[in-house]
């Protein structure tokens, strides 16, 4: 099958699992009915919370968090891939992780990704941000193999690292998720021509499932859900940061079209320096 019908959803997370499953749940509807085969939710789809002492009370482990468990078996019902976006979860050893979770048809966790880059800035509109204060990062890069096509794994930040990207399509990733929660300043600067770059560079699919608007906790996210093509043109996007979804048909004979007349991920070469 060369064509693969996907939907992102586009949330504004509340700050407890009940509210953003009722949330997610009917925006998850919509889109397989339309006939998405493939659903792709935000960054902290389940949960959203800036006060670390309250979201560390909050925290569940994914196999107890409602949000999660509705998800898995939402997936199942509607025979759908779903790609929770992310999902901040309690790990077992008490810290927290961020952490994509792909579930298949049969309601199965058939592959998971913790966030390996750590958003820890100092922004010039006076935001700071560290999430290293309280999630533990990833160490390793994540593929997954849906029936006619294999998917690369990253959230948010890590679409600043390039090297991720081309990792994941070397292994035979011909799409990427980049599910994310950006900032307002950060997504109108960089948002669209980061993840366009990942796209050409890669030759691959971007879907970049996005959180919008003000938040239970304060934050303001930028939405502006996009998916982009492996040549670098826009799919399907959103102009706003209301919940919604969004939809597209992807051809996926364009994945080889794009890296055959821009072969660069076979063109690499081993050089020295420069020195520190």
């Amino acid at each position: 099958m060369s064509r693969l019908a996907v939907a992102l959803i586009q949330m504004r997370t509340p700050a407890t699992q009940a509210a953003a499953l009722a949330q997610a749940e009917p925006l998850i509807r919509r889109a397989a009915a339309d006939g998405a085969q493939l659903v792709l939710t935000p960054e902290g789809t389940n949960l959203l919370q800036r006060n670390r002492d309250a979201m560390f009370a909050a925290l569940r482990p994914a196999e107890e968090d409602v949000c999660v468990q509705g998800l898995v078996a939402l997936a199942a019902e509607l025979k759908i891939w779903l790609l929770i976006g992310s999902a901040l979860v309690l790990r077992p050893d008490g810290l927290a992780a961020n952490r994509s979770l792909m579930i298949s048809p049969e309601g199965q966790i058939v592959a998971s990704y913790d966030k390996i880059h750590m958003f820890d800035v100092d922004l010039p509109t006076g935001e700071r941000h560290r999430e290293s204060s309280a999630y533990t990062p990833g160490e390793a890069a994540t593929v997954v193999a849906l029936p006619d096509v294999k998917m690369g794994l990253t959230i948010c930040y890590d679409m600043r690292f390039s090297y991720l990207y081309r990792a994941l399509a070397k292994a035979g990733a011909g799409l990427i998720s980049v599910p994310a929660a950006f900032t307002r300043p950060t997504g109108a600067a960089h948002w669209e021509i980061l993840l366009r770059a990942r796209a050409i560079e890669t030759g691959s699919f971007v879907l970049a499932p996005a959180q919008g608007g003000t938040h239970d906790d304060g934050r303001a996210t930028w939405g502006h859900s996009i998916i982009i093509a492996p040549w670098g043109e826009v799919v399907a996007s959103v102009d706003h940061d209301e919940p919604c979804v969004v939809n597209a048909v992807l051809d996926l004979t364009e994945i080889a079209k794009a890296r055959s007349a821009i072969p660069a991920l076979i063109h690499d070469r081993a050089f020295s320096g420069p020195d520190l």
